[in-house]
């Protein structure tokens, strides 16, 4: 009897060895990869009590261990994989030892998707949603437990209950309208006790917020937005990440995130990046400054960082099938670093799209940051697309100025800047995002004003977006706070009286811009002079602007007409641009111009007339 229970203590005893003696790893980040990708090495980083003091072995044909890293924190351990082409999809055996204490983790390599660039142009209009204030479509997960802040949907600040199920049961709608690719603003975990709902102080870069789904709601969201017809842009954070993050107990490294004597703000000047006269100390404060007090600054300079900023993007293009990344404060990060992870991205999925929250209000800061852009001081950015503010900030003074001439005139201005961009045909343009006043509130509550500008955004050059609700003319004063920008979309709420999604009691006014955007959107849809044709505009006279997209087959015609008086347009000095046409017809409202040596213009309008030969 003593040896059997002598032998059972010494089974017990090597048990305890080789599951680690107690020791488990927590994390292991990404939490699964991909065989096939062009780029071989693969950058785990593990996380486990005294994990780093452990060696690491791969049992797995075509992958091999080349080097481990260990930093000044010993609960942190980063493996340098090389997948070979020939590894097939299955499962890594990784085996970590330290003398007798075993710890064994099972790790997914799965297969890259083919077919994954679907990408975005001109062709295409975006619809900016916050997963939060657009609908619930599950209220079981309105509050999760270990979640620190709970719904409040009194609160235009709080939690209001909208999620992944409440998009996935609005897809019809969204494709309805008209637009062609959708994009969310962040859904990653956001554990923060308070304004979780925006979303952009992310605590688990690897997670869906449990209070908008799961990670496979997103991927199955993303699959029925494809079966649509349309795409999917995700936002993402590279800046900083949320003070609730759970890394922030226990740093991977002490130069993780740039960290100071007390709270430093960064002094949001990104023009001192291109500045050939701007002190160092003011760069070095931009970039390493912390954006919020719940905002700790990310330390991109720091190469595990990049690499693990760089793979979990590319985990999610190719995990979830997303078609397109919007990153937010794009020049806050380390320029060189956000230059190569454009081009790690776009080498592994060629065509992807990227889009850059580069946040100026002028052309000539923006295009630093463009595709192509010949910097004198040798930058570039490899940044595919570019959030056009100056576009947007100047089709608010359009129908803002007090002179009609004057606002249109400074819309021309600003397009004739065009030639600071080698590609301005990519930049995303917009009457309002999440992040100001609504184009609506901010250009006097007028609907003639709403028309004339929505004409304007999807019939000049590049990629438009919608931010939701504009199609009812919500509206949103950013002095009020951020919550009255971001309201709840009508309908998507159980028991809500006005139901945006059925037409149900909205008002004249917002039916009657519903109606217009749905059918100039849809028109746009099926134009491809709209999408790819050339841009010839005219300088404005007496409040009207007119311009022309173009190219050798088809030619649409635009007149903003902002004067408060009925105008009769003689057209002898747009003849280079309607030679050899004869006709026209307004395609909001079917109206044929017979003859186009004269147009009549109503007040505060705008006119599209597609051209016939």
């Amino acid at each position: 009897m003593k040896r059997v229970r002598l032998f059972s203590l010494v089974l017990l005893a090597a048990m305890a060895l080789t599951q680690g003696m107690g020791q488990t790893i927590e994390r292991i980040e990404p939490p699964s990869w991909f065989s096939g990708m062009n780029e071989r090495s693969l950058q785990l980083m593990v996380y486990g009590k005294e994990i780093g003091s452990f060696d690491i072995k791969a049992d797995y044909p075509g992958v091999e261990v080349k080097t481990v890293i260990k930093t000044d924190n010993p609960n942190y351990l980063f493996v340098n994989l090389d997948i070979g082409p020939d590894a097939l999809p299955g499962t890594i055996k990784l085996r970590f030892t330290r003398g007798k204490a075993i710890l064994n983790r099972d790790y997914p390599l799965l297969e890259k998707p083919s077919g994954m660039a679907r990408g975005f142009d001109g062709s295409d209009v975006i619809y900016l949603l916050m997963p939060d204030r657009f609908s619930n479509g599950d209220p079981s997960n309105d509050n999760v437990e270990g979640m620190a802040e709970r719904n409040n949907r009194s609160n235009p600040g709080g939690l209001h209950g909208g999620d992944l199920k409440g998009i996935g049961n609005s897809l019809e709608y969204l494709k309805n309208l008209g637009v062609t690719g959708i994009w969310l603003n962040p859904f990653l975990e956001n554990n923060q006790p308070s304004y979780s709902y925006h979303g952009y102080s992310t605590t688990d870069f690897y997670r869906v917020d449990p209070r908008y789904g799961t990670n496979d709601e997103f991927r199955q969201l993303v699959a029925g937005v494809h079966d649509k017809g349309m795409k999917v842009v995700m936002d993402m954070i590279f800046n900083h990440c949320g003070s609730g993050h759970w890394w922030m107990k226990d740093l991977p490294a002490r130069d993780w995130i740039h960290q100071f004597d007390r709270f430093t703000r960064t002094n949001y000047k990104a023009s001192t990046y291109m500045d050939p006269y701007a002190a160092e100390s003011d760069r070095r404060l931009m970039e390493e400054g912390w954006f919020d007090v719940t905002m700790p600054d990310l330390n991109q300079g720091n190469p595990l960082v990049e690499n693990y900023l760089t793979q979990n993007s590319l985990w999610w293009i190719a995990w979830a099938g997303i078609d397109g990344i919007r990153m937010d404060t794009y020049p806050y990060p380390e320029p060189d670093m956000m230059s190569r992870w454009v081009k790690r991205v776009t080498d592994e999925f060629p065509g992807f799209f990227v889009v850059g929250e580069v946040w100026y209000d002028d052309p000539a800061h923006m295009s630093y940051w463009a595709l192509n852009k010949e910097n004198s001081d040798g930058y570039r950015s490899n940044l595919p697309s570019l959030t056009d503010l100056p576009l947007c900030f100047s089709t608010h003074r359009a129908f803002t100025l007090p002179g009609a001439n004057e606002g249109m005139t400074d819309l021309y201005n600003l397009l004739s800047q065009d030639f600071l961009y080698p590609e301005p045909h990519r930049n995303v343009i917009f009457l309002d995002n999440h992040d100001m006043t609504r184009f609506f509130t901010e250009t006097g509550n007028s609907l003639d004003n709403y028309k004339m500008g929505l004409s304007f955004i999807l019939t000049t050059r590049g990629i438009p977006q919608i931010y939701y609700g504009t199609e009812i003319i919500m509206e949103g004063d950013k002095k009020r706070g951020d919550g009255y920008l971001r309201e709840d979309f009508p309908g998507g709420w159980p028991g809500d009286k006005k139901n945006a999604f059925t037409g149900e009691n909205l008002t004249p006014d917002e039916k009657q811009a519903y109606e217009f955007t749905r059918d100039l959107l849809n028109w746009r849809k099926g134009n491809g002079v709209i999408h790819t044709g050339k841009l010839k505009h005219y300088v404005p006279e007496n409040g009207v602007y007119v311009y022309f997209r173009y190219d050798s087959d088809e030619s649409v015609m635009v007149i903003i007409n902002r004067s408060d008086e009925i105008k009769k347009l003689m057209t002898d000095r747009f003849s280079e641009s309607l030679n050899g046409y004869t006709s026209g017809t307004e395609i909001m409202t079917g109206h044929v111009i017979a003859d186009l040596s004269s147009i009549e213009l109503s007040p505060r309008t705008a006119m599209i007339i597609e051209l016939k030969k």
